[in-house]
């Protein structure tokens, strides 16, 4: 018999109860929200389109916008345009239940209704925002969503896209009005009038009649929204993105020292730029990051696996009580089921993990005949390998590895998330394996011998995880696989009994879409996904890793609703570092210096080798 404690199970296998299923349901788009949203954006799109096109204002489309919130009449364009500009930022805020969206839009219904009576006279406007004003009023209780982590660069960030923005549709406004023009003036003239007119001057574009004017007064309420939301960004109090404190990792640290071995990401749970929740009796935890809306975790939960189902109800009241779509990436197939049970969401196979088991690998044999051909040519050229613990080497040989690495990376950002630890060598991470290669040369570069890095993190104490994969792009081809195979072999002498390789995504569908007798539909997903695999190497990492004949985990998606996978997507490949929607470098906030005794966020990378 199974007794919930403290939002937990004892005595048996995690359960689900009606307390459970209420509260972990996941934020679903609700029905008011999501038509208010969608109001706002139509009022919105006629607003602008009452302020900025002529030819609108005398059509029949906007005899019906008039009496619409927002918009105060014909004769006040730059009125209209601002109303709209604000509701559709308000729009996508209704829709995530936001609580400040939703007081914005009760103090804007009134205000519009307000003016249209003031200026137009007009009841039938007053009671059709008096209509919309009554369910945001009625289901208040609905729009109760915190707001998202933010910081103060959002302010630049408001200011570089608002300015865009109304640079755009300052061209239009400015375009619109050929028949009244005078002269022909360039493109140039008309982005310098645009330019001139969002900070409130007169530009070389004149127009016949009071259309200067209403050219005028749009553009300078264009900059006026762009300056004052700027200066609200930059001036509200700083919410930071949330950070593992150290009093975080170190009961992470307890955790993964009493159940780390049960999962091969478990220290990839660690990394500094995530936030954790823990279960009410703190035997269990949830790490994740907030990307794009979309509350993502990966891997397992941390700890007791009686424990899990408080720690993801801690997670799943999180997410809603910020409107965030919840979603996790790479869980195993126990862990797939304890969350889809706990909270109703649906689990999707995403690939692959390569397990070698230590005791089963050898190079003989004609399966790994290539393999072994590589390695033997690659130490008659000279090369010699190093497998140590990062305890055993010291600061000047850290420092060397750790700049290489930095080096050879390949790419301005840093990819990495689910499987990446993030650094190389702190204090708290001392039992991570680290394989090297040397070559001494007659000419020794800036690293001196040093041509290929492999880095490990811990996976109990009887295995390691693949971390990172670096060398030198002049060393001769086949360090990744010489590496491996190092680290296999020492693996003996050093207690390790396992070492989870990358992950593979989709490699089922590779797998069988390139066997006898595949259907035309699995072909198709297999030449798609080769396609791909010129950006994402999908293909490649796949081959890399079935080299050493490993066993294959798989490793799940789980999402609310699929509606949700084209974002929970995005989010996703934004935090491995395939895309990348973040400040130019010299514009962003510095990084703070790892904290020497931390224990590290450790999250191992979806890429190839």
């Amino acid at each position: 018999m199974s007794v919930r404690v403290d939002g937990e199970l004892s005595g048996g296998v995690p359960g689900r109860t009606g307390r459970t299923r209420r509260i972990l349901r996941g934020p679903s788009p609700e029905a008011v929200p999501a038509l208010v949203a969608r109001a706002c954006t139509l009022v919105g799109l006629l607003d602008i389109a009452a302020g900025v096109f002529p030819r609108f204002r005398h059509s029949r489309m906007h005899a019906l916008a008039e009496v619409l919130p927002g918009a105060f009449g014909p004769f006040a364009a730059a009125l209209s345009l601002s109303a709209g500009v604000l509701l559709l930022l308000l729009a996508h805020g209704l829709r995530r239940r936001k609580r400040r969206a939703w007081r914005a839009a009760v103090l804007l219904l009134p205000a519009g209704a307000v003016a249209q009576f003031a200026y137009r006279h007009s009841v039938i406007g007053v009671v059709i925002s008096a209509a919309l004003l009554a369910p945001l009023l009625r289901n208040r209780d609905e729009f109760a969503a915190l707001p998202d982590p933010r910081s103060r660069w959002r302010a630049l960030a408001n200011f570089v896209l608002m300015g865009a923005g109304s640079l755009v549709l300052g061209l239009v406004i400015v375009s619109v009005h050929e028949d009244r023009m005078i002269g022909d003036p360039s493109l140039a003239d008309r982005i310098s009038h645009v330019l001139y007119g969002l900070v409130g001057f007169e530009g070389p574009v004149d127009y016949a009649g009071p259309t200067s004017w209403t050219v005028a007064f749009s553009l300078g309420a264009l900059g006026w929204l762009t300056a004052v939301t700027t200066v609200y960004l930059a001036f509200r109090p700083e919410h930071p993105a949330a950070r593992l404190t150290e009093d975080d990792e170190a009961r992470l640290r307890v955790l993964l020292d009493r159940h780390g071995g049960r999962d091969s990401l478990g220290h990839f749970a660690l990394r500094r730029d995530k936030a954790v929740v823990f279960s009410p009796s703190g035997k269990a935890a949830v790490t994740y990051r907030v990307v794009s809306g979309v509350m993502l975790a990966s891997g397992d939960p941390i700890g007791d696996v009686e424990a899990w189902p408080g720690a993801i109800e801690r997670f799943m009241d999180e997410a809603r009580a910020h409107s965030w779509t919840p979603a996790v990436m790479g869980c195993s197939e126990t862990g797939g089921e304890v969350w889809t049970r706990e909270t109703g969401l649906d689990a999707l196979e995403l690939g692959d993990e390569a397990v070698v088991d230590v005791a089963d690998f050898s190079l003989s044999g004609r399966a790994m005949r290539n393999v072994r051909q590589m390695v033997k040519r690659i130490e008659r050229a000279g090369y010699e390998t190093r497998v140590r613990r990062i305890r055993d080497l010291g600061e000047g040989e850290l420092d060397r590895i750790r700049r290489a690495a930095e080096d050879w990376r390949g790419t301005d950002t840093e990819r990495g998330f689910s499987m990446a630890l993030g650094r190389i060598g702190d204090p708290s991470d001392g039992d991570c394996l680290i394989a090297t290669a040397h070559k001494a040369d007659d000419r020794p570069g800036p690293y001196g011998d040093l041509k290929a890095v492999l880095h490990f993190v811990p996976w109990g104490t009887d295995g390691v995880s693949l971390d990172l994969m670096r060398r030198d792009r002049a060393a001769d081809p086949g360090m990744n696989e010489l590496l491996i195979v190092a680290a296999l072999q020492a693996s003996p002498r050093l207690g390790i009994e396992r070492i989870s390789l990358n992950f593979a995504m989709f490699r089922a569908a590779l797998a069988r879409g390139e066997k006898i007798g595949a259907g035309p539909v699995l072909r198709a997903w297999r030449g798609l996904l080769v396609f791909l695999s010129r950006w994402f190497q999908i293909e490649s990492l796949y081959k890399f890793n079935a080299k050493f004949h490993p066993r294959w985990e798989p490793r799940f998606v789980v999402y609310a609703a699929s509606r949700d996978l084209p974002r929970i997507g995005l989010a996703a490949m934004q935090a491995e570092g395939f895309v990348n929607l973040a400040l130019p470098r010299m514009l962003r906030r510095r990084t703070p210096a790892p904290r020497p005794c931390a224990h590290t966020v450790a999250e191992r990378n979806m890429r190839a080798a």
